[in-house]
């Protein structure tokens, strides 16, 4: 075999391999299509849905740092769905309306509790101004809170219909906004309304006599003796104080989800934190209402800090006389006529 001929079929080998690997290049192309092809949607489908059926994982891959992030479907997020557009929205309907309709109910009944003996135009500080600077901050903010937080739950199916889309979506924005910078200034409050009023707030004995006869809110005439805080607004104070630290606690993690561990644990604290501000809503609103047009003269203890003498003998009679004995001791001599109204 000379050369030449060598040559020839050399030539002839390498073109038959250029033609069968031209020719397989191009049969074994729509197979790799197919395995890449992100319109398959009946196959994509069929395997999400079979997953979601099941309650499993549906994830991707992602580039960012948190892994997390690959999860497109988490399991428990369709339970988690169900309890949130039920449990928490139920309550949270029956957390205001039912207060609403409860008070209504025991304004119609007892009607505004009045001072028996009548306004004696004598006034006597009840509180000062850095207590009433405490309790304003975190009524305020919790006021803010509430209804942020109720559009949140209820707004798209109570508010948006009435509304319309594009007022809707800038009060939801703006209100989303308004309630991660206000939780703040709510646990600021909280802070301090616990640091200033934690001494008045320890249950004694005659929180028992003062929940025995109802407070003094059910049958005109009646006053059971107090001291600064009856039992009534010691349950408030250990209410907003529990509760308030719950909402705190969880509404912090959800805005920092990173610190909250994992996807089932952010479920709990959302879920959590739903539920406390219901309740908690149900309680400040009697509040609102006792402290208001409930009773005469309850406005004025955090109006301008000072209420009317009969009003505080009638509700907190012991608290009275510690403050009077209290001034009697500081001047050395008798207790301190409080003065009268301007």
């Amino acid at each position: 075999m000379n050369m030449k001929t060598l040559t020839q079929r050399f030539v002839a080998v390498f073109g038959v391999l250029v033609v069968l690997g031209i020719m397989g290049g191009t049969l074994h192309a729509p197979a790799q299509a197919q395995q890449i092809n992100p319109t398959a949607e009946a196959v994509t489908e069929d395997s999400l849905f079979e997953a979601l059926r099941d309650d499993q994982m549906v994830a991707g891959r992602v580039s960012i740092p948190d892994e997390l992030s690959s999860g497109l479907i988490k399991p428990g997020n369709a339970s988690w769905a169900d309890t949130h557009t039920s449990t928490v929205r139920i309550l949270s309907i029956l957390g205001v309306v039912g207060a609403l309709v409860v008070l209504t109910g025991f304004y119609l009944i007892r009607g505004k509790i009045m001072v028996d003996s009548k306004l004696s135009g004598v006034r006597i500080l009840r509180f000062t101004a850095v207590e009433r600077f405490a309790h304003w901050l975190m009524a305020g903010s919790f006021i803010v809170l509430a209804l942020t937080g109720l559009n949140l739950v209820l707004g798209r199916t109570m508010v948006l219909p009435w509304l319309g889309e594009t007022a809707f979506s800038t009060i939801s924005v703006w209100g989303k906004i308004a309630h991660n910078y206000v939780g703040w200034a709510f646990m600021l409050g909280l802070i301090m309304s616990f640091a200033v009023w934690i001494s008045h707030n320890i249950p004694d004995k005659v929180d028992a006599e003062w929940v025995a006869k109802g407070g003094g809110l059910l049958k005109k005439g009646v006053h059971p003796p107090a001291k600064k805080f009856n039992a009534g607004q010691k349950v408030i104070f250990w209410s907003t104080t529990l509760g308030g630290a719950a909402l705190s606690f969880t509404g912090f993690m959800m805005l920092f989800p990173a610190l909250a561990g994992t996807q089932a644990d952010w479920q709990f604290y959302q879920l959590i934190h739903g539920i406390v501000a219901a309740v908690l809503s149900f309680i400040i609103i009697a509040h609102i209402y006792i402290g208001s047009i409930g009773m005469e003269g309850a406005f004025d203890a955090m109006g301008t800090g000072e209420v009317d003498l009969n009003w505080a003998k009638e509700h907190h009679s012991l608290w009275v006389e510690e403050v009077q004995k209290g001034e009697a001791a500081q001047d050395g001599g008798p207790a301190k006529t409080p003065h009268p109204a301007e």
